[in-house]
């Protein structure tokens, strides 16, 4: 049996701290893990911007509510959830996720939690374990279940090392430049016919 695994923000919706970043007019909100690849160093940066500015969850949440699925997103994972199972794996939150996860079709989905106090202040955050997404593919492959991947940044390279077969979807020149023995594409029709090619069946 295959599964698919994708990322999230990048690769299916906008990225959310960028939607932040433009709102707000804090430009280094914009930073996300194709700038910083240490997942957990980037969450501490990104806290401390909106203890200085006094943001909270609210603002971040108005955010959200006006995003949308990228264009063909949404035919794009009607498509994979006919051919494989689906899941999502994320360095999102939960609390982020919700209304854009419906806007898909609700599919599986791992990723964080944040810690948010009386006041609607973000303090803190939980990740799900150490480098979440190769081990989530590993446990796939530990179930028997043959594993393709795709993933735009730094933070989704080794999940797609782990995976049967991985792939580069509208990454940053540099991180293609890096991962060279990943292909890479920007379209999902070309995402789709990485899949097919990759699958040991045969798939329409």
């Amino acid at each position: 049996m295959e599964i698919a695994c994708l990322d999230l923000e990048g690769v299916l919706i906008p990225e959310i701290w960028i939607g932040v970043a433009e709102k707000t007019g804090i430009d280094e909100l914009s930073l996300t893990t194709r700038d910083i690849p240490v997942y957990s160093d980037l969450m501490q940066r990104r806290l401390a911007i909106l203890e200085t500015h006094n943001l909270r969850y609210q603002d971040i949440q108005e955010v959200i509510a006006t995003l949308q699925p990228l264009p063909g997103a949404v035919e794009f994972v009607d498509w994979l959830r006919q051919n494989f199972q689906l899941l999502i794996l994320s360095d999102t939150f939960y609390e982020f996720s919700q209304p854009l996860m419906g806007q898909l079709g609700w599919p599986a989905l791992l990723c964080h939690k944040l810690e948010i106090d009386e006041e609607g202040r973000i303090v803190d955050f939980t990740i799900r374990q150490e480098d979440p997404k190769r081990c989530a593919v590993r446990a796939m492959q530990d179930l028997n279940y043959r594993v393709i991947a795709a993933g735009d940044s730094y933070n989704d390279t080794t999940m797609l090392a782990q995976a049967d077969a991985g792939i580069l979807f509208r990454a940053p020149e540099r991180v293609i430049e890096e991962f060279k023995h990943f292909p890479a594409v920007t379209a999902y029709d070309e995402l789709r016919a990485e899949f097919i090619a990759a699958s040991v069946r045969e798939l329409a």
